[in-house]
């Protein structure tokens, strides 16, 4: 049986043990630091934490959307600044929201293919701090004036400039395809779908309240890492994005953020910016019990999708899960936990109405049956990015942590992680609780 065990796990990808720092609102407990920092912390906590041999690591692959230029491969720079050997070979990887679930993915693919044992895979991003440049028509005369040799050459450097030239350029929040925000797609959507502002806002309130619960509860503990910040180095220990105190009422009251004045979008039903960090040990099977390590949970099989930017920008979730389902032969009753990310609460509540959809399912899905309800009890139960946070680079490897944690926590035996990413494009993946 041992054998046959240890053949079984051969190039079979599991998790060991997934962490982040406390997803910080922007502009406060992180404010002050790089996404650099805050990926070292995320990496040296839980490489502490696990107790592994760092020199075991065969590769690093993180996350993050909105890049550093001095940092650009903030993979290695973390890695480095985290005191990883400078032997191990580490690459950045972006695809917008789902960026730590591509890194997850890809260190999958490595360990399947027999090109790494051990890889650590997570992502990180700072609201905080983010590149604001000068404007194209300015940065073009800075580049010019590299080559300027002669007084008269700088005496020129203002021509042609317009005050308004030298004004900070910052960058955009716009779908570069449409030019249109993900607020404004998502609440065409949500109208599109019927889906009304109460809903919405119900939504919301359950995402605060259930991340409250589960924080004072204590089962978040287990992915949170204490971040020591400089300059005094008082650790910050949960997350400051969830609203205990919040309420329909406080919500009601809110206005649109996009559409005005009937759109359903607002702030409280929104997530928020955020800071943070999150790292994962993704292994072998067999490489994990030979350290003697027990994983939480098996990586099975996972999808991308891409769809039509403009419609349906945040339907992503909706086309991966029945396209990943049906490759496994499995249903929406066969998962036992759901982790899906919550970029705005129209968002969720559509992608939950389009799975339930005999319509949708005919028209965009090509199928006679509609792939199914998702009961909430088994949804989101430790809340999501709309009251937790969502630090773009960093919530896949979250999103995939948590669902390992509740399948133990809740006795479960597969769990589905799904998120939709700007551009249009979606993910999914399943994981199988790794037997005690």
């Amino acid at each position: 049986m041992a054998n046959q065990s240890t053949t079984r796990d051969q190039h079979e990808a599991v998790i060991v043990d997934g962490a982040r720092i406390p997803f910080q609102r922007s502009g406060t407990g992180y404010k002050k630091l790089m996404a650099y920092d805050l990926g070292r912390m995320a990496i040296e906590g839980l490489i502490g934490r696990s107790g592994i041999d760092s020199g075991d690591i065969d590769r690093i692959i993180m996350g993050c959307v909105i890049q550093d230029v001095n940092t650009s491969n903030v993979a290695r720079e973390s890695a480095l600044g985290a005191g990883l050997p400078d032997s191990i070979p580490a690459h950045t990887v972006t695809q917008a929201c789902i960026s730590s679930n591509q890194a997850v993915s890809s260190a999958v693919n490595l360990i399947r293919s027999g090109q790494a044992r051990v890889v650590l895979a997570g992502g990180t991003e700072t609201m905080s701090d983010i590149p604001i440049r000068f404007r194209r028509k300015f940065r073009r005369k800075l580049l010019d004036a590299q080559k300027y040799k002669s007084i008269s050459d700088w005496l020129s450097f203002f021509k042609g400039l317009r005050p308004s030239d030298l004004l900070p350029e910052v960058p955009s929040i716009e779908e570069f395809s449409t030019g249109e925000t993900m607020g404004e797609s998502c609440d065409r959507m949500a109208a599109r779908f019927g889906i009304s502002r109460k809903a919405q806002d119900e939504y919301a309130l359950r995402s605060h309240q259930l991340a409250a619960r589960a924080t004072n509860e204590g089962w978040l503990e287990p992915e949170l890492l204490p971040a020591a910040v400089p300059p005094d180095f008082e650790a910050i220990q949960q997350d400051n994005g969830f609203r205990e105190d919040t309420s329909m009422e406080k919500l009601s009251k809110l206005n649109p953020a996009f559409i005005k004045p009937h759109g359903t979008i607002t702030a409280g039903n929104s997530s928020f910016l955020t800071d943070g960090a999150s790292a994962s040990l993704i292994m072998e099977a067999k490489k994990a019990r030979e350290l003697g390590l027990t994983p939480k949970a098996y990586l099975r099989e996972y999808t991308y999708v891409a769809q039509d930017p403009e419609d349906e920008l945040l339907l992503g979730p909706a086309y991966a899960t029945p396209q990943l389902l049906d490759r496994m032969g499995l249903s929406l009753t066969d998962i036992d936990v759901f982790e899906f990310h919550e970029a705005f609460a129209g968002q969720i509540l559509t992608v939950l109405k389009a799975l339930d959809s005999e319509k949708f399912a005919r028209e965009k899905l090509d199928r006679d049956q509609k792939v199914g309800e998702i009961p909430m009890d088994k949804f989101n139960c430790w809340g999501g990015s709309l009251s937790l946070g969502h630090p773009f680079g960093a919530t896949g490897a979250r999103l995939v942590t948590t669902a390992a944690n509740r399948l133990h926590h809740e006795n479960g035996s597969l769990a589905l992680v799904a998120a939709c990413a700007a551009g249009g494009q979606g993910h999914a993946m399943v994981l199988e609780r790794y037997p005690a």
